[in-house]
């Protein structure tokens, strides 16, 4: 039966976390297993490993195969070179003092360097707080000046509301001067036709002449005329 360490899924959709068990490798993936050794949290940063180092060392001694994530998690633990460094004292390569001795100027290198880790990301967290701060400083300028421009454009709008206001009110509070009569243009008179001159009336129809009054026959003549006419005798 070959015994391998691996993670068995625990949590819920998107929010998952594992524990760190030693199973048969023909179990289901969280199904039984013969212990547990640890869990392991990636949603954190970095990630929250907690590990029976004892007990998984012992595992690994014993023939157990780990998974590529849990010997990745072995070896930042530790627990693959502190099996290295007692295989070399199995070995005859050196000493258990110096196995310990080497093991813990590997774990103060470790650590150095997890806490750098945080350190950075804690940097970067503050950072990037900063730049929240500063974009939203920025929005909030932007939607003041906006504010501002709207308040001016209200007050301009009512201001000219108040003037045509007061304008109407003076309007009508002035006397109506009467409107001159408009005068209708007269229709332009046809033109009188041109007068044609009358032909000449004939002779019978012009007026008679003041004809000359006949002399008067002797008879009527006076007196003296008479006798002056009358022969001597």
């Amino acid at each position: 039966m070959a015994v391998k360490i691996r993670l068995a899924r625990k949590g819920r959709k998107k929010l998952a976390y594992y524990h760190i068990v030693v199973a048969d490798s023909r179990s289901p993936r969280d199904g039984r297993y013969v212990e547990l050794i640890g869990k392991y949290n990636p949603l954190t940063n970095p990630a929250t490993i907690e590990l029976d180092f004892d007990k998984a060392l012992g595992w690994l001694q014993n023939g157990a195969l780990p998974t590529e994530t849990c010997r990745a998690i072995l070896s930042y633990k530790g627990v693959l070179i502190k099996k290295h460094l007692l295989d070399g004292v199995k070995k005859g390569a050196f000493d258990e003092a110096e196995a310990t001795k080497r093991f813990e100027e590997w774990m103060k290198q470790n650590e150095a360097k997890v806490e750098s880790k945080k350190s950075g990301l804690e940097k970067s967290r503050d950072d990037e707080v900063v730049k929240k701060l500063a974009a939203e400083k920025k929005v909030n300028e932007a939607r003041a000046a906006r504010l501002v421009k709207k308040q001016a454009d209200l007050a301009a709008k009512a201001e000219a509301a108040d003037k045509a206001e007061a304008v109407a009110v003076e309007q009508a509070s002035a006397p109506e001067t009467p409107e001159a009569p408009v005068i209708a243009e007269a229709p332009v008179a046809a033109e009188a036709p041109v007068a044609t001159e009358a032909p000449e009336a004939p002779a019978a129809d012009k007026a008679p002449e003041a004809a000359e009054a006949p002399e008067a026959p002797a008879a009527d003549k006076a007196p003296e005329a008479a006798a002056e006419e009358k022969p001597q005798e």
